[in-house]
């Protein structure tokens, strides 16, 4: 008798498949296999995120113990072996998962699109940024960082509605974080917060030419000419100072030859905090405020290293970690799909705790992280017993 559907597939039901077959065509990721296809590739690798399996011998255990049940996950094998996920996460173009994960962004941005923000701009507004995951150098020869140690790049485009990201890199650790900039396709009108390691005004002057507007942070030694001090309400703000002026240093000029405003705040502990900006319209507490929604990137490289497998491989190749990580980008889009989707007022972080324990349950999803009162009206109430 047919109890529902596993809580796993109702979660699957959220992709899109016909687009994951293009994908999949497109890059022929199925030529010449007759079992374990890349959407059987696909789940298993989603099921090891959202389980938090530690290896590929892990994966194998738990889905081999479920193994009357792997029909009803939405897999065709009748076994999964780990020298099969193995050779697929060696073997399988990345891209198409790269691919994937694009359409899904593409889905879960609109459901995204008139969140509020902690700031009340009418704008998009991303934050970038890029986090290093340290791997050993001689299993993983092909990712050089340091002397002694091989790591990796995840360069990312956060829009700060919905926490979704738009933009990502996979580079290895040598890579400088403010290369990245020139593989971003700049959005007119739209707001770019950056950390002080982007500091290249060739670059920002690219932004700025392109429409839109950045918000950084300005180094000790940059140089900085004022030319116009807006008025500013020091004693009952924090606001220092917002000054409008051109960079003195020869070089500076040449790559950025328009007008900068300085605004310098102090936070908590009375540290002066200096921005520059190329937007003149905001308030000065509105430029802190914006800078300040920057964090939300280091959050979700936070969320995303905790709560899903990127720090764990199960492959050692370059294709295989790629594989990996695409795959939990893609898990990541699709529980914020299924929020949306579902109306589920919880979040992300307690979506995927639930969910963690109950993929086997066949009860529905919104049932699952709906809270339940405990029923005050017990027929037979626990009598506790007198030690008297």
């Amino acid at each position: 008798m047919n109890k529902g559907k596993l809580v796993f597939s109702q979660l699957m039901a959220f992709l899109p498949l016909s687009t994951f077959r293009r994908c999949v065509s497109a890059h022929r990721g199925d030529h010449k296999v007759q079992e374990f296809t890349c959407m059987d590739q696909f789940l298993t690798m989603a099921f090891a995120q959202l389980t938090y399996r530690e290896s590929l011998r892990d994966i194998e255990v738990n889905l081999r113990a479920q193994a009357k049940r792997l029909y009803h996950m939405g897999l065709r094998c009748k076994t999964v072996s780990r020298n099969t996920l193995s050779n697929a996460n060696a073997t399988r173009p990345w891209q198409i998962y790269a691919d994937f994960a694009q359409h899904l962004i593409a889905m879960a941005r609109p459901l995204y699109a008139k969140e509020p923000m902690a700031i009340d701009l009418d704008a998009t507004v991303y934050a970038f940024d890029a986090t290093t995951i340290d791997l050993c150098l001689s299993v993983y020869p092909w990712a050089p960082f340091r002397a002694n140690k091989a790591a990796i790049k995840l360069h990312t485009l956060l829009d700060l509605r919905g926490s979704i990201p738009t933009f990502i890199h996979i580079s290895d650790g040598k890579t400088h974080e403010v290369n990245t900039l020139d593989l971003l396709d700049i959005e007119p009108g739209a707001y770019y917060l950056l950390d002080r390691g982007y500091l290249d005004f060739q670059r920002l002057f690219a932004i700025h030419q392109a429409n839109a507007f950045f918000v950084t942070r300005a180094k000790s030694n940059t140089k900085f000419k004022r030319r116009y001090s807006n008025p500013v309400d020091r004693a009952n703000s924090n606001i220092v100072c917002d000054q409008t002026g051109v960079l003195t240093i020869f070089y500076s000029s040449q790559h950025y030859p328009a007008t900068l405003r300085r605004v310098v705040v102090k936070d908590d502990t009375g540290k002066r905090i200096t921005f520059l900006t190329n937007n003149f319209a905001l308030k000065p507490e509105l430029i802190a405020d914006l800078y300040r929604q920057r964090w939300q990137v280091e959050l979700f490289f936070k969320w995303i290293k905790q709560h899903l497998r990127i720090k764990t491989f199960y492959g050692t190749n370059e294709n295989a970690v790629k594989t990996q990580i695409w795959i939990a980008v893609c898990t990541y889009v699709l529980i914020a799909i299924a929020k949306k989707r579902l109306h589920l007022p919880n979040s992300l972080h307690e979506i995927l705790q639930i969910l963690s324990l109950t993929m086997f349950e066949t009860t529905p999803i919104n049932q699952l992280l709906t809270p339940t009162e405990p029923d005050k009206h017990l027929e037979f109430e626990p009598q506790q017993l007198s030690l008297l």
